[in-house]
């Protein structure tokens, strides 16, 4: 038989088998411990400590991803040690706090497969230090304890932070340098603007300023400042009125903590015909609104995914007698919008305007600061008696996010005193002690009395695309309808007409920016029976407001010239109820009407210039 064709025997085959298998595993086996997890993994720990080295036991350890969302929790043992495992290779954040220390921030952990690393934090409220080291596993033995406590206790070998109190971010000590200027991260807005008048909204009457500026800066990198101020003639009155404004608080590189201070005072001058409807002349006696607000407001983190806004104003009124108003505020909020955040907010008296501010561009907080300047508080007249407008809310409510949709919902329970309302009336309809001339209008403000009315919103937002949303939205809540002919001069008859009932409304909100030229806008239309009043509810949970009518405002990007500033310029243009929609009549037995508006129409525009 041929030598190609010989075949072994089946006995031999299964002699070279068993040692075949046994080389084949001592082969694999190295490659087969190379691809386990835990080798791809790395471990990061370390020890939490006071200035003198005393281990603190029970701090809050949280570690972030690259992301800046939280993956890891951990509290440190009698020790005061923590350990995160099997952590993939990446790079990390970390927030050590303790309560009465400062809170510590490391960035940039660099965690590297098969190594550990260790972190030993000082916590201090003068001092801190940081020292980062990387371990392989055959060199677990070179962290001894008597290493640790030298690392911990000689200032020579290690770096040392000159630190002012606040969170301590130790990412970068050439950074904190830096920020040790006397004036750093300063943004400013000056805008110049004009309209038909002011308007009047739930927040207050919002005056024609026809000037406005804000400023804001940090000094020495651990004190936000911020001044504005808002100045100009009525137009519709040519009557002066000014505002200014003051806030301060604590900050810890650009992060912002601790309460914020607020201090704002507004005049302004009453026309002509205020002192002759009051009996004071024409020309002289004439009184003048002012107002002195001092707000306190702070944000605390409860505990993991709880936070609590809380705040107050003390407001002082002159306005032919002095009225001292405290308005407190605050708000709970539990969960995310990813996994659904359930939120009760309270306020009572003047809307807290510090919890309605809910836009995220670089200058919002200018923004809102000089639209909130120009509010001035909503005042009546009651038997001649001046009075403030109050509210109390009681608001709870829900917001999820699922992909590019929000939904959001909320039940609020609401009480009105001394409300306000726009009228416009025939000349001699009302005395001097129940009508007061508007303070930005040729129209009057007359006391419509208290009411209180329960109802809940629902909104659904979609967003399409990168540069537009679509909101649609739902609410069902208590209006005030007119019933009976009132009489002529009575204010308590023309009171006695309107009488309480429930309504719901649809309201449709389209913002984004044209991709080709930049444009900024927000439209919006609500759906109601414009035949009640139905006054607009500020909700302490939700982002859409249901403003009567159509309303647009738009926003457009104006080219700079190249070399002339380093800011850019903006031209504005606000429409508030340009349908004229929600004017109420009331007829008197003697045929003459009485206009009673919720949100009276208002075109208003302005160039504004923001660095």
């Amino acid at each position: 038989m041929s030598p190609l064709r010989q075949r072994p025997s089946r006995p031999r085959l299964v002699a070279w088998a068993a040692p075949l298998a046994v080389l084949a595993g001592m082969v694999c086996a190295p490659a087969a411990r190379a691809v386990e997890p835990g080798i791809l993994a790395g471990t990061l720990s370390g020890i939490v400590a006071n200035t003198t080295g005393v281990p603190q036991m029970g701090a809050t350890v949280l570690l972030y991803n690259r992301f800046d969302r939280m993956v890891a929790r951990a509290i440190t043992n009698d020790r005061g040690n923590f350990s995160f495992f099997s952590l993939p290779a990446d790079t990390y954040s970390l927030r050590v706090q303790l309560p009465s220390f400062v809170p510590a921030v490391k960035r940039n952990i660099a965690i590297q497969a098969g190594m550990r690393s260790f972190l030993s934090i000082n916590l201090a409220t003068i001092f801190s230090t940081v020292e980062l080291i990387y371990v392989a596993p055959s060199q677990a033995a070179i962290m001894s304890e008597d290493w640790k406590w030298v690392l911990r206790g000689s200032g020579a070998t290690r770096p040392v932070l000159r630190i002012i109190a606040g969170e301590i971010d130790i990412s970068d000590p050439g950074r904190r340098r830096q920020s040790a200027a006397m004036f750093s991260g300063t943004q400013g807005i000056v805008r110049v603007s004009a309209g038909d008048g002011g308007a009047s909204t739930a927040a207050g009457s919002q005056t024609d300023l026809g000037t406005a500026f804000a400023l804001a800066t940090s000094v020495f990198g651990s004190n936000r400042v911020q001044f504005s101020g808002n100045l100009g003639y009525a137009s519709a009155a040519g009557i002066p009125a000014a505002g200014f404004s003051t806030s301060y608080q604590r900050q810890a590189g650009a992060e912002a903590f601790g309460p914020e201070v607020s201090l704002t005072m507004r005049q302004i001058f009453l026309p002509s015909r205020t002192g002759a409807a009051l009996g004071l002349g024409q020309s002289s006696g004439l009184p003048a609104l002012r107002s002195m607000s001092l707000t306190l407001s702070d944000q605390q983190e409860i505990s993991e995914g709880l936070t609590v806004e809380y705040g107050a104003t003390l407001e002082s009124v002159s306005f032919l007698e002095r009225l001292n108003v405290l308005s407190p505020f605050a708000r709970l909020r539990w969960g995310s919008d990813n996994d659904g955040a359930f939120e009760i907010g309270y306020s009572n008296g003047a809307p807290p305007m510090e919890l309605l501010n809910h836009a995220a561009a670089p200058e919002a907080d200018l923004q809102h600061s000089l639209s909130t300047l120009s509010l001035f508080p909503r005042i009546s007249l009651s038997g001649g008696a001046a009075r403030v407008q109050r509210t109390e809310n009681i608001e709870a409510g829900y917001r999820r996010r699922f992909g590019s949709r929000t939904v959001a919902g909320s039940v609020f329970r609401e009480g009105v005193s001394n409300a306000a309302l726009t009228m416009a009336s025939p000349a001699g309809f009302f005395g001097g002690a129940d009508l007061l001339p508007d303070l930005a209008s040729n129209s009057s403000v007359f006391n419509i009395g208290g009411y209180r009315r329960m109802g809940y919103v629902a909104s659904i937002s979609q967003q399409v695309g990168e540069d537009l949303t679509a909101t649609v939205g739902y609410q069902y809540t208590g209006a005030l309808a007119p019933g009976a002919m009132a009489q002529a001069g009575d204010a308590a008859s023309l009171r006695s007409t309107l009488h309480h009932t429930q309504r719901g409304s649809t309201f449709v909100r389209i913002t984004g920016r044209a991709p080709a030229t930049g444009t900024y806008f927000s439209s919006s239309y609500q759906f109601a029976d414009y035949g009640v009043l139905t006054p607009v509810h500020l909700s302490l949970t939700q982002r859409a407001t249901f403003e009567p009518g159509f309303n647009l405002y738009l926003r457009q990007p104006i080219p700079g010239v190249p070399g002339m500033f380093s800011g850019r310029l903006e031209a504005t243009a606000e429409l508030r109820n340009l349908l004229a929609q929600g004017y109420v009549p009331i007829y008197s037995p003697d045929g003459r009407q009485v206009l009673l508006i919720q949100s009276p129409r208002s075109l208003r525009g302005g160039l504004s210039f923001i660095f």
